[in-house]
């Protein structure tokens, strides 16, 4: 059974993600190569994949795929109906990463009501350390503030409960109520009376753009956006305008709607954004919790057994 591993791997995960695998052959093969990846799927059987897209073109040159297995918990990056076209099972691990994603949403809300990139430029900077009287007006605590959650899954409702204990109000939109202590608002209600609105759905037509200009102009002035769940739930043209213009106050995002995002991106050029590379989710936690139940379904699939988290 050949594996390939579809991601920027260090050599000690590369290493542990060989040993786990055995006596599968696992290769890793990084999304920033191309031309590796054309040369390392023809001979895959099980795709492990991480965000570089699995297109209808991907599948045709990938014969003998049986599985792509989904490191991570959305599959928006998957071609599904191909894969289903051609019998190929599609995994996903909910719930691997849901404490990792978490506590960088609550980094994020903290870094950006601390204003930790100005601090740590201005450490960095001859003259910094005194030189952030501008900036004594606008640093903030969490405790009594009011967080959005749009969506309600397991990482908000676990991030949820450690917002409660540091004497936050959670309100949240979903399109179920949920047996939770917390109130449930429809979105304008949710965007009009949140300091911090935190995104937690998923990626799909109804939902692409839904932070646009219309339901930024419904937040609280100055409040504070989260987003690590995915980048084109922002439109992000008019999140650049209301974080300019001070309505939107800032904006902690893992994710953007290109990605790796252009260097001419204006989002970067913003003070009031901290920004990280999509890794909310990567933990040597995750990672162990994630490997454990890819090599399960690898040899799941060898012996002709149920997969698990099945999706298509």
């Amino acid at each position: 059974m050949n594996v390939l591993l579809h991601f920027d791997a260090s050599e000690a995960l590369a290493s542990k993600a060989k040993a786990l695998c055995a006596p599968f052959h696992l290769d890793c093969c990084p999304e920033s190569s191309d031309e590796a990846f054309d040369a390392a799927i023809c001979d895959a059987e099980v795709l492990w994949h991480s965000l570089k897209p699995v297109t209808a073109q991907v599948i045709a040159r990938a014969p003998s795929l049986r599985l792509i297995q989904k490191i991570g918990v959305g599959v928006n990056t998957i071609d599904i109906e191909t894969a289903k076209a051609r019998g190929i099972a599609v995994c996903n691990l909910p719930g691997a990463n849901s404490r990792a994603v978490a506590e960088m949403t609550l980094l994020l809300m903290l870094s950006c009501l601390r204003r930790i990139r100005d601090l740590d430029t201005a450490v960095r900077t001859p003259g910094g350390w005194h030189a952030v009287t501008s900036l004594q007006d606008k640093f903030t605590e969490l405790g009594g503030r009011t967080v959005g959650m749009v969506g309600f899954g397991s990482i908000p409702q676990q991030l949820a409960e450690w917002l409660t204990a540091m004497d936050v109000r959670v309100v949240y939109t979903a399109r179920t109520a949920r047996e939770v202590p917390y109130e449930r608002l429809a979105l304008p209600d949710l965007l009009a009376q949140s300091d911090i609105v935190s995104l937690h759905i998923p990626l799909n037509e109804e939902t692409r753009g839904i932070m646009g200009a219309s339901a930024l102009s419904l937040m609280k002035p100055g409040a504070i956006l989260i987003n690590t769940a995915r980048g084109a739930l922002v439109d992000e043209g008019p999140l650049v305008a209301a974080l300019t213009s001070g309505k939107v106050g800032a904006a902690g995002l893992d994710v953007f709607a290109d990605e790796p995002p252009a260097l001419t991106n204006p989002l970067l050029a913003l003070p009031n954004v901290v920004a990280s590379p999509h890794l909310a989710w990567l933990t040597q936690e995750t990672i162990d919790r994630s490997l454990a139940i890819a090599v399960e379904n690898v040899r799941r699939l060898s012996r002709g057994e149920a997969l698990l988290n099945q999706v298509a």
